[in-house]
Order: C-alpha cells, then sequence, then structure tokens
C-alpha cells in the first residue's frame, strides 16, 4: 500500500510542473479513496484536527506531510503563534499590503488579479500552501473590526474583486480559503451571536461573493464563529452540505475557523472537514473517539469528514510540493520590488477623494504643517489581518521629498494652526478583528480634527480607517478630505504623489458613509445595555457560551445603498462616490438594439453604450456604474442594484465610449417559494452613473 501512495505523489510530481490544480477534484478524490484504505482508525481521527495551530493534518510516514497555512488575506503573516515555531522557516520578508477594503474602492478587477498572485508568490516563497483569506464577508455593520479585511457593501462588486483575487492567487499554486462562512457581520462578542437572515438576504446580499469564489475554483472555505439562525455555522449541515456545497456547488474541503466547535457529533454529520487549531477545549465533552467508541458515528463517517481535506492537498500538488522539500521557494524574494509597485498602484487607485474645494493638488512651493496621528508610522488594523512588512514609508518620510517646506507636529497650539498656509490633519481609527467601536471615532481625536478645521480653513483632512466613521461635524469645514484606510507598507508613496497631484485619484467608496449610525439597519445588532469599549470576544476568551444573542437582519436585502435609498434617509457620501483632480460628463447613452421597445429576452441580451468626456485639464480614470431597477416588482426590491461597471482612463478634452451587456440574469432575484432565481417578465430601467446617487442616463427595457 505504501508503494501505492507513493506512486499517487509521483504522478503529481509530473503534472505539478505543468499547471495548478494537478488534477480534477473527482480523480483527487479516488487517490484520496486508496490513501484512506491504508490509514489506521487512530491515523484517520488525527486527521480530523489541525496540527500545531496553523497546520493541517498529515501522517507523515504515510506520505502525507503537514501543509501550512497562515493569515492573511493583506499578504504573508510572518509570525504565527504556533507551538513549535521550529516546523516552519520564516521568510525575511513579505509585503504588508493596503488592506482589502482599499482593493474594493479601486473597483479594479485586474488590479485584484496581481494582487493576488503577488500573495500567492509570497505564500510560496514563505513555504505556506494556503493563505486563511480572501476574507469576503458583506459590510453591513460600519462598527465591525473587520470590515477593513473584507470588501464593502455591495455583493457584485465584492464577487468581482474576489473571482480576479483568487484566480491570480491560485495560479500561483497557492490555495486560497474564502470565509467567514456565513452571517459574520458583527465582532461584538462573534463567537456569542445568531446572525438571524431570511433566504433571500442569505442568497442576494451574503453568498455571491462566495459563489464568485467557488466559480473561480477557490480551493477551501472556512466557517465562521457565529450562529447562523440558531446553528453553529461550523457544525450546521445547512451551512456547510445545504448551502455551501448543495446550492453554491463548493467541492473542496472546509475548516472550521480557530476554537469554533462545539459538539463534536454535529460537526462530523455536518460537511466540516477539519476542526482549526485542532485543540480541544474544555467544554467539549465527547470527542471523535469517544464518538466511534460508542458507536454515535461511525469509522465511514470519519472517512466522509477528511476525504476532502485529503483530496484537496492531492489535486493541488501539496503533498508532493512538501515532500520533495520544494515548499520553500526563495527564488520568489526577486519579485518583491514588482510586488511592492502592485501595493503602490491599490493605495494609488484605492484612495477616495470626498471633498475638494480647489486645494488639491497642492503645489511643491506651498508651506505644509502636518498635524495628528500616523505621520510618522504605518497606519494598519490589527487582529489576524496584520501583516509587518518592511522597509516602511510614513509621510513624515515622502512628504519632504516633494514639497521643500514641511513641518510636521503632532499637536500644534491654535496660534500654529492659524498661522499655517496649509495643514494636513491625519486622523482615523485602528479596527480589528474580536471587537467593534463607536461609529465615532474617539473623543480625543474628533476634538482635534475640529479644532484644526475650526482654526483653518486651508485644512487638507485625511483619514485611516477600515470603515466609515462619523464626520458630519467637519467633514463640509475642511477644505480636502481624503480616505486613505490602512495603505500599506509603501502606501504614503501614494498618498504623496495624490497630494502632488502626480496621481490624480480614481478611487470609489466600497460602502456608504452614514451620517448617523442611527441610520444604519445594523443599528440595533449591540444587545441594549452592552458597552463597546468593554465587551471584547478576543480569540482567547472563555469560549463556552452561556448565552447568545440574536442579532436581527431586519433590512433583508436592503443592505448599504439599498437601504438608504428605500427609506429616503440622507448619506454624507454614496456608494461609488470619489472625486478626481479633473471633471467627467457621461453623454449619448444608448441600447444598442432595433425598435423604439428595447426588449431582453433569454436569448437576445442588451448592449449598451455611453461615452465618458473628460472636461478638465488633466487625464483622469473614472468609474461607470450601470445599475438596474425593476419597476414594478412583485417582492421587496431595492430602488437600484449594482450590476456591473467599468474603470476607463480618458485624456483631458478626449472621450472614451464604454459598452456593457445586460443579461436576464442581471434582473433576477431570489424566490424564496421556489427556492431559485426568478426573473419576472415586465418593465425596467438600467441606470448608469459615477456613484449610486449620481445618476447620469436612464434608459427604459421590457423583459419577456
Amino acid at each position: 500500500m505504501k508503494k501505492l501512495i507513493l506512486s499517487i505523489f509521483a504522478l503529481m510530481a509530473c503534472s505539478a510542473a505543468l499547471a495548478q490544480p494537478v488534477m480534477s477534484y473527482e480523480e483527487a478524490e479516488a487517490k484520496a479513496n486508496e490513501i484512506l484504505k491504508s490509514l489506521t482508525l487512530e491515523e484517520k481521527l488525527s486527521m480530523t484536527q489541525g496540527h500545531n495551530r496553523f497546520f493541517f493534518p498529515g501522517v507523515p510516514e504515510k506520505g502525507m506531510p503537514y501543509i501550512y497555512t497562515t493569515d492573511a488575506s493583506m499578504g504573508v503573516k510572518n509570525k504565527q503563534h504556533m507551538h513549535d515555531a521550529s516546523e516552519i522557516i520564516l521568510a525575511e520578508r513579505t509585503t504588508q499590503f493596503p488592506a482589502f477594503i482599499m482593493l474594493a474602492a479601486t473597483f479594479n478587477p485586474d488590479l485584484a488579479y496581481k494582487y493576488g498572485h503577488a500573495v500567492g508568490e509570497e505564500a510560496r516563497m514563505a513555504g505556506a500552501g494556503v493563505i486563511l483569506g480572501p476574507g469576503m464577508n458583506i459590510y453591513r455593520n460600519a462598527r465591525c473590526g473587520r470590515n477593513f479585511e473584507y470588501l464593502g457593501e455591495d455583493p457584485y462588486l465584492a464577487a468581482s474583486i474576489i473571482y480576479d483575487y483568487v484566480t491570480g492567487m491560485q495560479s500561483t499554486g497557492t490555495l486560497a480559503c474564502a470565509k467567514h462562512f456565513l452571517g459574520n457581520q458583527t465582532e461584538f462578542y462573534r463567537r456569542r451571536s445568531n446572525s438571524i437572515i431570511d433566504e433571500r438576504a442569505i442568497m442576494e446580499i451574503y453568498t455571491p461573493a462566495f459563489k464568485a469564489a467557488i466559480d473561480a475554483g477557490v480551493a477551501t472555505v472556512m466557517t465562521a464563529y457565529n450562529q447562523l439562525n440558531g446553528e453553529w455555522a461550523g457544525e450546521s449541515k445547512y451551512v456547510i452540505t445545504d448551502l455551501l456545497r448543495g446550492t453554491l456547488g463548493f467541492k473542496g474541503m472546509v475548516m472550521s475557523d480557530w476554537n469554533s466547535i462545539y459538539d463534536w457529533k454535529n460537526v462530523i454529520l455536518s460537511g466540516q472537514n477539519l476542526d482549526m487549531p485542532g485543540e480541544d477545549a474544555f467544554y467539549i465533552k465527547k470527542k471523535p473517539a469517544d464518538l466511534v467508541a460508542e458507536g454515535v458515528v461511525t469509522e465511514k463517517d470519519i472517512e466522509n469528514m477528511i476525504r476532502p481535506t485529503i483530496a484537496t492537498c492531492i489535486r493541488w500538488g501539496l503533498y508532493d510540493r512538501y515532500n520533495s522539500g520544494k515548499q520553500y521557494d526563495r527564488s520568489l524574494e526577486a519579485k518583491l520590488p514588482a510586488h511592492l509597485q502592485i501595493s503602490y498602484q491599490t493605495a494609488a487607485e484605492g484612495t477616495v477623494l470626498l471633498r475638494n474645494n480647489g486645494i488639491l493638488p497642492l503645489a511643491a512651493d506651498k508651506k505644509l504643517l502636518v498635524v495628528g496621528k500616523w505621520f510618522d508610522k504605518v497606519p494598519h488594523g490589527g487582529g489576524a489581518a496584520r501583516v509587518t512588512g518592511y522597509d516602511h514609508k510614513t509621510l513624515q518620510m515622502e512628504l519632504p521629498k516633494v514639497f521643500g517646506n514641511v513641518e510636521f507636529v503632532a499637536n500644534p497650539t491654535a496660534e500654529h494652526l492659524k498661522a499655517a498656509e496649509v495643514v494636513l490633519c491625519v486622523t482615523g481609527t485602528y479596527d480589528s478583528e474580536s471587537s467593534e467601536r463607536e461609529f465615532a471615532m474617539d473623543k480625543k481625536d474628533e476634538q482635534f480634527v475640529r479644532n484644526v478645521v475650526a482654526a483653518n480653513p486651508n485644512t487638507i483632512v485625511l483619514v485611516h480607517s477600515g470603515s466609515a466613521i462619523d464626520m458630519t461635524a467637519w467633514s463640509d469645514k475642511c477644505a480636502a478630505l481624503l480616505y486613505g484606510w490602512y495603505p500599506g507598507q509603501n502606501g504614503a508613496e501614494a498618498l504623496r504623489d495624490i497630494i502632488a497631484g502626480k496621481v490624480n485619484p480614481s478611487g470609489k467608496l466600497p460602502m456608504t458613509i452614514e451620517r448617523d449610525f442611527a441610520d444604519s439597519p445594523a443599528v440595533n445588532s449591540v444587545p441594549e445595555g452592552f458597552n463597546l469599549a468593554k465587551a471584547k470576544g478576543n480569540p482567547n476568551e472563555k469560549a463556552f457560551h452561556p448565552w447568545t444573542y440574536d442579532v436581527h437582519y431586519d433590512e433583508s436585502v436592503l443592505v448599504g445603498y439599498r437601504w438608504y435609498e428605500k427609506k429616503g434617509i440622507q448619506t454624507l457620501f454614496p456608494f461609488g462616490y470619489g472625486l478626481s483632480y479633473t471633471t467627467f460628463e457621461l453623454a449619448k447613452p444608448k441600447i444598442l438594439s432595433k425598435g423604439k421597445v428595447k426588449t431582453l429576452t433569454d436569448e437576445a441580451p442588451l448592449k449598451v453604450a455611453i461615452e465618458v468626456n473628460n472636461t478638465g485639464a488633466v487625464a483622469g480614470t473614472e468609474v461607470v456604474q450601470l445599475y438596474i431597477a425593476e419597476k414594478n416588482p412583485t417582492v421587496l426590491r431595492p430602488n437600484k442594484e449594482l450590476k456591473a461597471f467599468r474603470k476607463v482612463a480618458v485624456e483631458s478634452g478626449k472621450k472614451a465610449v464604454v459598452t456593457f451587456e445586460v443579461d436576464k440574469k442581471m434582473c433576477a432575484f431570489w424566490c424564496d417559494k421556489s427556492h431559485a432565481w426568478t426573473t419576472n417578465p415586465g418593465e425596467y430601467e438600467i441606470l448608469i452613473g459615477t456613484s449610486s446617487a449620481d445618476i447620469a442616463a436612464v434608459l427604459p427595457f421590457v423583459v419577456k
């Protein structure tokens, strides 16, 4: 049998040099079945749980080595909390890329491919077979500490970015892990929350990004900490077998989030494949071996549980790579300069200009006073997504390279502020998993910004945060407002070039910024009487659950701009919004089909065209956004939904023609009676604009 196993891996070695994956899932599953025949019951049981906190389990003496996994979506985490760090040889340097939400703000799937490919190469360099990302939970709640790890509020935007990111990463042979499945929109006591979400919202809002990852061939999926409709996601047959594997068609392996299971019987029978990190908590009374011994589950059940883990490692050539000592590809260190360029491009395209009275771009001879926090540091989020990086660039290092007279003062006097020609005020929040923060900034930081803009009208405010913050008191009083997110280790270079005008900003908000958190559909997501600052669901908390609390997604499909538009609530800045140093005009919209009545059928999609005219003085890039609205819906539907976008660069005084194709799938909703996608016949509209609130063209059509 050992000879058979080695011959299986030898076949994989021949294929691995050609492409990834090295075989179909069905072929890999057949080979996994052969390996299962050689394993003892004890070995099979060992394969149900992770090894040394960040490794897939293995049976090395049977040709299955332990496979190293590492955080995060935004780069390769160089230091993991392992019991025995000697099992992995750390890479000397890995890139700290901009936050995922900044990647979403680029509205650039091609860049997402490059970003994912670069992270995948660094994982190969560092000896990791699996990256524990991308994160793709929909932004519902501005206070959620993990929003910076995700891709905003719109399922189409998130799906578009995810597809290319996963494709780019896995083209390197590094496996991606789509997380957290499903309903993880809060970090407040995340091991105690129960997300109550209706079927339509699950299918229309919360699973499209996961479906895109599956369509891109994602190898692994991680379940969430929370309950979904009363069942823990990591041990729910509905979540894993019925929804993920059944409805969405996933064939790979599923792992739990760290320390998120409670009942091993449920886990084994749910479709879950691997408990991570594999250290039984005190509150889990029955272990897999106990359940087999008692006849509660069978050895066959254990085999069914672990088969996808083995098959996935075979399919992607991981066992051969580790067995042959080729898990480390240090030659890829030569790619680090190219990766830095991708990081720079993400920060340059993802920075969003929200306000500008003409002060930006700033002339090099201006006297600039930089105040606030983080000008001497690289802003970043915390938790699993925290990547250390190297050769960090800060504003204090970069701005003097362009501006001849720059002064840096963290806490200037009022007189100092008033005397300055131009002030750059750097502010924001530190966001992290396992906690939520108030919508308003820390009182000291908020008052500081108010004082600065009151003292000097020529103030540019630069915000570093992972999601929206309350800016109503000062956003209309500053001369310019930039949203710089967490821009990565060299993001200061991109911000320098934007402020100086070398780069024309083109980022767009991937979420709505509300005026008041009371306007949000997530306003009641925290139980009454709890204090956010004192309730940390950190990863080391005692995970026993004497109580849970419900998070009601009563807004159903009305998430983000869908909610604010339907309710007629005025926002501070709408989804898809972002300014440029030039101006654009959308003109001559038309549906390119014959006849006065434009009709969409199964056989004949509609082709749509619109001109993008650069009416300003400099070259720039615009994101043209196409939304669809059903005029007389039979169920609750948003006023409009994003269904396509194009990012187009146009020279000053020139124009470009952007085209789209609209098919019936883009008009569909999920019917919770037939449990299928449904498109009503009738009247619809195509709405084209530059944000959800800035619509330049409305084109009626009919679906038959």
